[in-house]
């Protein structure tokens, strides 16, 4: 999902996402506190970022092992150029695939999908392949995760610059 405001991030939009990557469970009252910033404006400021897609939902930190489905692999998916949409459905129908990204180079689909093993890699595979509009799969499976998704040294960066410029 991409941000829908054309409006980006500030410095005070990013102290207070890093501190709710420290504390979670924060309340509104308690980041005003942490970050000396009166309460309305920072509730205020997180029901525009989660209205803007900016924050997104909390299932998202989930890790799938802790639901059962310890495999992760990586689709590449060619599709028929006329069936764009008809995949789209197709895929978002599958729960085990947990994000799809359209890609340049030799995949016009990048999928992400997490199984149980590798037989119900399979299963899920050839459940993608019976979609009207896939052509064709080629499978790379995760055997380590070396680096998680990770946001801290990006907002981080957006703070200190802002702050610098404002010095």
């Amino acid at each position: 999902m991409t941000i829908s405001t054309s409006r980006t991030l500030d410095s005070l939009d990013g102290r207070i996402i890093l501190a709710l990557d420290k504390d979670p469970e924060a309340s509104a009252l308690a980041l005003s506190r942490t970050l000396g910033v009166a309460r309305n404006t920072v509730h205020a400021r997180l029901a525009r970022l989660e209205r803007s897609g900016a924050l997104r939902s909390f299932s998202r930190r989930l890790d799938p092992a802790a639901l059962g489905y310890e495999l992760m692999a990586f689709l590449s998916l060619s599709i028929s150029q006329t069936r764009t949409g008809s995949v789209e459905d197709g895929l978002a129908a599958i729960p085990e695939v947990i994000e799809v990204h359209a890609t340049t180079g030799d995949a016009d689909l990048m999928a992400k999908v997490v199984a149980r093993g590798t037989a119900d890699l399979y299963r899920i595979t050839n459940q993608i392949l019976e979609i009207e509009g896939i052509e064709r799969t080629s499978t790379a499976i995760s055997i380590l995760e070396l680096m998680p998704p990770r946001y801290d040294g990006l907002i981080s960066r957006l703070s200190e610059q802002e702050s610098a410029a404002s010095s």
